[in-house]
Order: structure tokens, then C-alpha cells, then sequence
């Protein structure tokens, strides 16, 4: 029998030991942090599967991808939250709104009423926006967790705090991120911001993301009020606390969304540095004896299942590792 062995249990790796458990494979998960999320940009993520919406600045790839991913959550995670995605922009931004609506599709467009039946607590906020009304949102710390417990229900064992030396027979997939660069010289690091808010006054069903020709803004809702708001893309491997700039435009860019986060409780700041090629695509390779999942960018939950699935393809079938599209 094939044993595999994946290192790092953020998201990429926690769904490629899960998509090829539950094909039969002897699995191992390494993490080298000594808790689920340390270290891990996946637990700063926004967790929204929004593989059209992200057609604003990314390649259609991304929502071929993403379209397998979002079928992928709904049937392995029960907490998947259903409602959509909403885009919207105050009157100076409109353009913003067009120029999405011509990269993008699946949507449909809201005037102010049905913004309102929507999302009453931004009603008589904005004239138009676009409802991509078959995408979904998770909690990213919350699946982490289910993603693991169903590991281990699978008889997958998950080791934290583990830099044991590799059994030499071992198919290994690297699921690191940044921690591959020495043998993925390619990667560069792309530094996101976010801080989680809770906010009594305010109620949303869906993610929200505000347009804005310099600091677009998404504010992803979960369990008892809380917000998680992020937007920023930074070049930089800098992984130092968020800066007072960023922190100042986030919620700059919450409080134009609504009044009411004025009197938001500030929970969390959070900073990671995110994986990516020159292209930001995500890429499976195979250098030195082992496997590599990785360069993901900004889409982490967006994308890990699609490639866990093709990681699995490639190690199961012998599908070719480069096709993933």
C-alpha cells in the first residue's frame, strides 16, 4: 500500500491528507508548529469561496478551480454557510462596480431595494450592487478543526511539533508555503492584514466586499457578531503585527460600509505572509523526491481542495501534475 506523508496542516495540507484518505491511502500529517494554526496564514484567512468574485483581479483558472473547491466544502464541512457574496460601491466607485461586472459572471445586479431586502442594515446605502448568489463562505479556524477531527476519524494520524527524519519509501507532499522557498526559489511572499471586530448593532448574512479604487475591502461575518475585515496585499515576507497605516484603512473602509462599526469591539489584528509565483497561479511540481502543493496566493480555501483532488489524480491515476486546470 502507497504511505504517504504530508507536511504542514494549514489548509492545503489538511485537504490533500483528507481527499486521499478517503481514497484509501495510508496518510501521515508532519506539522512542525506545535498547535493547529500557529504559524499558518490559514488562520488569518477570510474563508470566503468566491471563485467569480475573484474574477476582479485574478485568471480564470482561479474560478475553474474554485468551482470544484466550493463542490468540495459543501460536501465534506456541514458548517458551510450558503447566502452568496455581495459587491457593492459608494456612487464614486460605481466604475469599480462595471469594471467587475465585465471580468465576472454568475451575478446578478441589485438597485437599492433589493440590496436593502437583502441586507436590510444597508439599506439607503447604496444604488446598485452585484449578488453572486452561489458562492459560500466557512469559518477558517473552525474548518481547520473539523478538517482535522475528521483526519483522525479516518485513522490519520496528525503529528504537531514533528521534525522526525522522512522514512525513505514515503510519497512526501509538501504542503509548507513559504517554508518550501529553499527548494521553490520561485516563491516570494505577499503580506495580508486582517482584524476581527465584534459588532452587536450589526447584522449580515454574507460576505460584503466594498469597492474602492484604492483599498477594496471585504467584511466576512461569523458566530455572535463577529466580522472578520481584510483586504490588504503587500509585497513583503514582513511578518511583524499589522501596521498602524493598514489598521487605520481597514477600518476606515468598515465604517464607510456602515456607521455602526464605529462602536465595533476590536478583537484581533492578524498578519501572515501568503505563498505565491510570479504568476499567482498555484502550481504542483515535483523537485528532489517529493511532491509540492503550493503558491496559492491569497486563495487558500478557495483553491486547496480542487488541487488536493489533483494531487491525489496525479498519485492515484497518474494524471499529469501540471494539468490542473
Amino acid at each position: 500500500m502507497m504511505q504517504v506523508i504530508v507536511l504542514g496542516a494549514g489548509v492545503a495540507g489538511l485537504t490533500c491528507a483528507l481527499e486521499l484518505a478517503n481514497r484509501g491511502v495510508a496518510v501521515e500529517v508532519r506539522e512542525r508548529a506545535h498547535a493547529l494554526g500557529a504559524h499558518s496564514c490559514s488562520w488569518f484567512a477570510g474563508g470566503m469561496l468566491a471563485p467569480w468574485c475573484e474574477l476582479e483581479h485574478a485568471e480564470p483558472i482561479v474560478a475553474r478551480l474554485g468551482e470544484v473547491s466550493l463542490r468540495w466544502w459543501r460536501q465534506h464541512l456541514p458548517q458551510v454557510n450558503n447566502q452568496g457574496s455581495l459587491v457593492v460601491a459608494h456612487g464614486r466607485d460605481s466604475a469599480e462596480l462595471q469594471r467587475l461586472a465585465r471580468r465576472t459572471g454568475n451575478f446578478q445586479w441589485l438597485d437599492a431595494r433589493a440590496i436593502a431586502e437583502l441586507e436590510p442594515q444597508l439599506q439607503g446605502r447604496f444604488d446598485s450592487g452585484l449578488w453572486f448568489e452561489q458562492e459560500a463562505h466557512l469559518d477558517p479556524r473552525q474548518t481547520l478543526q473539523t478538517l482535522l477531527e475528521q483526519l483522525r476519524s479516518a485513522q490519520v494520524e496528525v503529528r504537531f511539533d514533528c521534525d522526525a527524519p522522512l522514512p525513505k519509501d514515503a510519497v512526501v507532499v509538501d504542503c509548507t508555503g513559504l517554508a518550501a522557498r529553499s527548494s521553490l526559489p520561485e516563491l516570494r511572499g505577499v503580506k495580508g492584514e486582517m482584524v476581527l471586530l465584534r459588532a452587536p448593532d450589526i447584522h449580515l448574512q454574507r460576505p460584503i466586499r466594498l469597492l474602492h479604487q484604492r483599498l477594496p475591502v471585504y467584511v466576512v461575518p461569523r458566530d455572535d457578531h463577529v466580522f472578520m475585515v481584510g483586504a490588504t496585499m503587500i509585497e513583503s515576507d514582513d511578518q511583524r503585527r499589522v501596521s498602524v497605516r493598514s489598521l487605520l484603512e481597514l477600518l476606515s473602509a468598515v465604517y464607510a460600509l456602515h456607521p455602526a462599526f464605529a462602536e465595533a469591539e476590536v478583537l484581533e489584528t492578524g498578519t501572515q505572509v501568503r505563498p505565491a509565483y510570479p504568476d499567482n497561479l498555484p502550481r504542483i511540481t515535483r523537485k528532489a523526491g517529493r511532491w509540492f502543493i503550493n503558491g496559492l496566493f491569497r486563495h487558500g480555501f478557495l483553491l486547496a481542495p480542487a488541487l488536493a483532488i489533483h494531487m491525489a489524480r496525479v498519485l492515484l491515476e497518474g494524471a499529469d501534475h501540471e494539468d490542473i486546470a
